[in-house]
């Protein structure tokens, strides 16, 4: 029988890399809760904490308020695991739209650029985009074209 980690406040701060302080306020905020407390009162944080806490954190350096990233954790928790495929398919088809959106303003500079300039900016780039591509691929379970 595996018996599931839990973590105190401290150390949960160590190893998230984030002040305890902040873990605190993340849990009056309702962002985290704690699994259980213990006989002391301690509060006891499961491991899936730690993803909860990485998810708010690169949340919150994309520029989301608390209150987005309480929302959107919130509608995540709620949804199966194949509506998650779904959103997350569905996040990156609207970043891809964004992305594509970004090259078409750079068309004019990439049409002042010498050949030789574009040549090497496109070897730099396909292979990241075929990496992209097959990624993509196999989340939808598509056979490689690659």
């Amino acid at each position: 029988m595996v018996i599931a980690e839990l973590y105190r406040i401290g150390e949960l701060s160590r190893i998230s890399n984030i002040s305890a302080r902040t873990i605190d306020y993340y849990t009056k905020l309702g962002l985290i809760e704690p699994a259980k407390r213990t006989e002391k009162n301690y509060r006891l944080y499961a491991h899936e904490t730690l993803q909860r806490l990485e998810r708010i954190e690169e949340m919150k350096k994309a520029k989301y308020t608390l209150d987005e990233i309480k929302s959107a954790l919130s509608t995540w928790s709620e949804v199966t695991p194949d509506e998650q495929v779904t959103l997350k398919l569905s996040e990156i088809q609207q970043h891809l739209a964004k992305l594509e959106q970004e090259v078409k303003e750079l068309e004019p500079v990439i049409k002042k650029m010498k050949p030789r300039q574009v040549n090497r900016l496109y070897t730099r780039m396909m292979p990241q985009a075929a990496a992209c591509i097959e990624a993509l691929m196999l989340l939808t379970n598509k056979s490689s074209l690659m």
